[in-house]
This record gives C-alpha cells, structure tokens and sequence, in this order.
C-alpha cells in the first residue's frame, strides 16, 4: 500500500497512541519493543492515548521534536525494507535538520537514479524518525508520501520551515 494510500485510509491501522500535531495527527504503531510505523493521519481525527511504555516514549520525543526540531530521536525503530530502502533510510537519516539534499544528491551518493530514492522515501515507515521530508526535488520542494500537491506536500512544508526556525 502506498503511503498516500495510508494517509487516506490510515483508520484502518491498529495504532498504539494518536498523537494531535500542528499539521497532521501522527499515529504510532508499535510491535512487542519496536516502533514499526507512523502514519500522517488527517486533522481531526481522534487522539488515542498511549497504550504502552514505548508508544509513551515516541509520543514525548515526537512532542520534543515539535517544541525543538534539533531533536535526535532516539527510539527502538524496526524499519522493514529492501536491503536498497534500507540505504536510502540510513542515508537520509543522517541529513541534520534545517538541511536538505535533493534526490540527485542522496542518487549520486548511492549510486543509484533520483527516482528510486523518492520510491524508497515513499515507502518510510516512520516518517520524522527517518526525515524524508529533509529530501527536495532539485527545483524545489517536490512531492512528499507518493504525491506532489494536497496535505502530504503542506505536511513537508510545514516540516521544512519548522527546521529552518
């Protein structure tokens, strides 16, 4: 499923905690000791109190990150993917916040085309924890969660102007 697809459908999934954010409200999937997912669910829809210790960990450092976005997480994160998502996923995870770097240059570093990259990002799970966001098309800002207009693409804004403050 795609990511836009969970965005519109993201009810669907068994969330640990909800948490109401400026742009979006982040649902928090856990399995046994692992954060596995985060969804950008739609304004309004209902929060959802933690359900365990570490739903009630990644929401406190998720609220840190919204007051400060220098914010390191640091969160048991089981991130499923092809071993080439994977370096995609290790690669912009080590992009500083208030930094961005286009998909040619994450590409370049791997080895790999732009698109590919921006197929990888699409498939984050944990968007935030791995910035994706942080990634820009070379004229711009780009798409964001398989799309290039609507909530997703005001959703990286949002992100990106946060990090520049």
């Amino acid at each position: 499923m795609s990511r836009s697809a969970r965005w519109r459908q993201a009810d669907r999934f068994d969330h640990q905690a909800r948490l109401a954010a400026p742009f979006a409200v982040l649902g928090v999937t856990t399995e046994e000791d692992w954060l596995v997912r985060i969804d950008y669910l739609p304004l309004g829809t209902p929060v959802l109190a933690p359900q365990s210790a570490l739903a009630r960990e990644v929401c406190e450092q998720l609220r840190a990150y919204l007051r400060d976005p220098r914010l390191r997480f640091d969160l048991p994160v089981r991130l499923s993917g092809t071993p080439f998502q994977q370096r995609v996923w290790e690669a912009v995870a080590a992009i500083p916040s208030g930094q961005t770097r286009s998909y040619a240059a994450v590409a370049k570093a791997l080895h790999t085309a732009p698109r590919a990259v921006g197929r990888a990002c699409g498939a984050n799970p944990v968007p935030l924890v791995v910035p994706c966001h942080r990634v820009v098309a070379a004229d711009g800002l780009g798409g964001f969660l398989h799309t290039r207009s609507g909530a997703p693409v005001a959703i990286k804004r949002w992100l990106l102007e946060h990090e520049r403050r």
